[in-house]
C-alpha cells in the first residue's frame, strides 16, 4: 500500500506499530525512546498525525492507530522487513541491514518492492538455497565455485 506520506511520518507510524505489538501500547515517551527524538518531537507529530487521521490520542493516554493508521504502518513494516531479509541474504549482518533498511524503506517504487518481496520469498521458501552458501564463500574467500565453462 504506498501512501504519499513524509519519511518522519512513517517512522513515526512504524514506531507506534511496533511498540503497540510489543507492548500492547505505545505512548509518547515509548516512541520518544524508540525514534530518538525529543518529547516535544512526538507531541508535535502526534498532533499531526491526529490531523491526518492515522491516530487517535489524547494527553496521557496510549497512542493508537486509526485503520488508516494501521495499514500504513504495516506497509511500512512490511518494507522494512523485506529490505533487512534481503541485506541478511547479501550477508550483511544484522545492525547494518536494519539501518540500511531504515535509510531506503521509504524511497523504492512499488515495481522494486514486488520484485524483492518475491525474490526474498523464493529464498525462504527454497528446500536447499546452496546459492547463498556458494555467495557466502565467495563473500568470504573471492573465489567462485560455479564458474560456466566455456564451451568448445
Amino acid at each position: 500500500m504506498p501512501t504519499n506520506y513524509s519519511k518522519s511520518v512513517e517512522d513515526y507510524l512504524e514506531a507506534v506499530y511496533i511498540l503497540s505489538e510489543q507492548k500492547g501500547y505505545a505512548r509518547s515517551k515509548d516512541v520518544s525512546r524508540h525514534l530518538r527524538v525529543s518529547t516535544p518531537s512526538v507531541s508535535e507529530m502526534l498532533v499531526k498525525l491526529k490531523k491526518l487521521g492515522l491516530i487517535n490520542h489524547e494527553p496521557y493516554s496510549p497512542i493508537q492507530l486509526t485503520q488508516t493508521g494501521e495499514q500504513s504502518a504495516r506497509a511500512v513494516k512490511t518494507r522494512h522487513d523485506t529490505l533487512t531479509k534481503f541485506f541478511r541474504i547479501l550477508q550483511v549482518d544484522e545492525k547494518t541491514a536494519t539501518c540500511d533498511a531504515c535509510e531506503i524503506e521509504h524511497d523504492l517504487s512499488p515495481q522494486t518492492l514486488a520484485q524483492l518481496t518475491k525474490f526474498v520469498g523464493f529464498v525462504e521458501a527454497a528446500d536447499n538455497p546452496c546459492f547463498i552458501d556458494r555467495f557466502s564463500e565467495y563473500c568470504r574467500t573471492g573465489k567462485h565455485t560455479c564458474k560456466k565453462t566455456k564451451k568448445q
